[in-house]
């Protein structure tokens, strides 16, 4: 197995996540966020990191000014992203190419024109000042001790409209000093086939150093990039969870994955592989965009199981339906309860739970039927574990775990004259002998259940005080009624360490809240390591 380090400088895994991942729409990255999410790249241990572009927006420059100060990169070293110099100018007098040299990144990313159209629209240049510009910035920069990429845009489209003209940028680059000439799929046009056709050219007619950088346009970002990797590039480009404009880049945790288990060449340091599926999930936060649940290696969703099928398959060996072991990445295998699901999906969840299932047939058969009634109802386990447990633990104890016993419940909710409205609730239930009626107000009819059950609990079970409701999702179900149709609630709780999601099913909103609330707290007191009382 191929061992790289950040001083094997054989194969590399440049990150642009904080300059090409920034500009998918609805990200807005702080200088704070980039010098956070460039600790977690360097901790995964690329060998590159892309910045942004100094000079070319303040944020940018001060990303750099801050991160020679405060980044003690341990794997990765720091790149700079500019272009080459204008048109008809010297390299030696560009303020673009001097922030470049004063951001004090080791290591200079140049973008060049390679397609012959964009050179003469775009540059409003001739192609042999293209060139000059090329060399001429390469040269610069070396000889003010730079290592120098040159990612060249649009190469494929150029390449098909003007195979010489491409390989002329190809070489005017390699022979200038480049270290890596990238060919950029910049219009994520492009399929497998072409890039390892097109790449294995350019590597036999250049001898060149070839890298490459794909765009996801026809989904194909990923296989693109292992393609160029089969034809013979050694610098892969991409960025953190896919991000990027339009549908976004090359993502690097499945090109990694890929690599690493597949292509059995070691890219990243010891041990790091291991922390993938954190640092997705770190910097998908950062970004504040919720994490991918069905992206490959890392998602939540990555290593689920719903069928039964697949489930007694799985309950023999699990790599009858995985292609790694989960926890080569950082990942868990998961199964899913539904009414898809047989005995064997339930006795792997029970284990997966603490509950042997598999020695008491009967009991798995009566689970198995519990589940696919109740889902028949509305209700939906894979996303709600913890009212599955409780679910499982009724068919094992033969009785429902309570902690009170409930009178009654109702809300109020009021409009005023002035457009004003207000939520009421009220709650009368008994608990450990003590009967209690509690009120409860909020911003509405379920934040005042919320509020009137744990008034009403919290002096007789204190770890109630720890709980709060973090996410509340309702979903009208099909049906035949309008706005009689069956409702179906799914909270998430956390007592601050932890968190459970639960299920509630009703005629309305409110109702199936309250069961979903009510399996919500007795999930959270029995974690909590109460006995249930009544």
């Amino acid at each position: 197995m191929t061992e790289v380090s950040r001083t094997d400088d054989s194969f590399h895994v440049f990150d642009t996540t904080l300059r090409d991942g920034a500009q998918r729409e609805g990200i807005n990255l702080t200088v704070a966020d980039k010098l956070a999410i460039a600790r977690h790249l360097d901790e995964f241990g690329v060998g590159f990191i892309e910045g942004g572009w100094p000079g070319a927006n303040p944020r940018d420059t001060e990303f750099f000014a801050r991160a020679a100060a405060e980044l003690e990169l341990r794997n990765a070293q720091l790149v700079a992203f500019g272009a080459t110099r204008r048109a008809g100018g010297k390299a030696a007098d560009d303020p673009q190419l001097a922030a470049l040299v004063t951001s004090g990144a080791p290591v200079v990313t140049l973008v060049a024109k390679a397609h012959d159209r964009h050179v003469e629209l775009a540059l409003r240049t001739t192609l042999d000042e293209n060139l000059e510009m090329i060399r001429d910035s390469v040269e610069f920069l070396r000889s003010q001790g730079r290592r120098v990429f040159i990612d060249c845009e649009h190469f494929f489209d150029g390449y098909r409209a003007n195979r010489e003209y491409a390989l002329a940028v190809v070489r005017t680059a390699h022979r200038a000093g480049a270290d890596v000439v990238v060919l950029c799929d910049t219009n994520g046009g492009m399929l497998p086939a072409g890039v390892r056709e097109t790449v294995a050219d350019v590597i036999a007619a250049t001898g060149a150093r070839v890298g490459i950088h794909a765009q996801d346009d026809t989904g194909c970002a990923v296989a693109n990039t292992l393609a160029a990797v089969d034809a013979g590039a050694t610098h892969v480009q991409c960025t953190a969870n896919g991000y990027g404009e339009r549908v976004g880049n090359a993502n690097l945790f499945p090109v990694v994955g890929a690599l690493e288990l597949k292509y059995d060449r070691r890219v990243l340091p010891a041990g790091r592989l291991a922390e993938m599926t954190r640092i997705s999930h770190a910097i998908a936060e950062l970004v504040n965009l919720a994490p991918s649940t069905h992206q490959p290696y890392v998602g939540f969703s990555a290593f689920a199981h719903k069928a039964g099928l697949h489930a007694s398959a799985i309950k023999v060996d699990p790599d009858l339906y995985q292609h790694i072991d989960p926890e080569l990445v950082g990942n868990t295998m998961r199964m899913l309860v539904s009414d898809m699901a047989g005995r064997a999906s339930v006795e792997l969840k029970g284990k997966e739970l603490g509950y042997d299932l598999s020695t008491d047939r009967d009991l798995a058969g009566r689970v198995v039927a519990r589940v696919k009634e109740q889902e028949n109802l509305g209700y939906t386990y894979e996303s709600a574990d913890a009212s599955f447990e409780l679910l499982l633990r009724d068919e094992v104890r033969g009785s429902r775990d309570r902690f009170y016993t409930l009178e009654s419940w109702r809300t109020i909710s009021e409009q005023g004259p002035n457009g004003f409205s207000g939520n009421e609730a009220t709650v009368k239930l008994r608990a450990k002998g003590e009967r209690r009626i509690a009120t409860g107000e909020g911003n509405g009819p379920v934040n005042a259940l919320d509020q009137a059950l744990r008034t009403a609990l919290e002096g007789i079970y204190p770890p109630l005080a720890t709980f709060e409701l973090v996410d509340y999702k309702v979903r009208i179900l099909e049906g035949q009624h309008g706005t009689g149709s069956k409702t179906r609630v799914l909270i998430e709780s956390t007592d601050g360490t932890s968190a459970w999601s639960t299920v509630g099913v009703a005629d309305n909103v409110v109702a199936a809240s309250w069961l979903a609330l009510e399996d919500a707290y007795t999930y959270g007191l029995i974690r909590a390591g109460l006995e249930p009382t009544e």
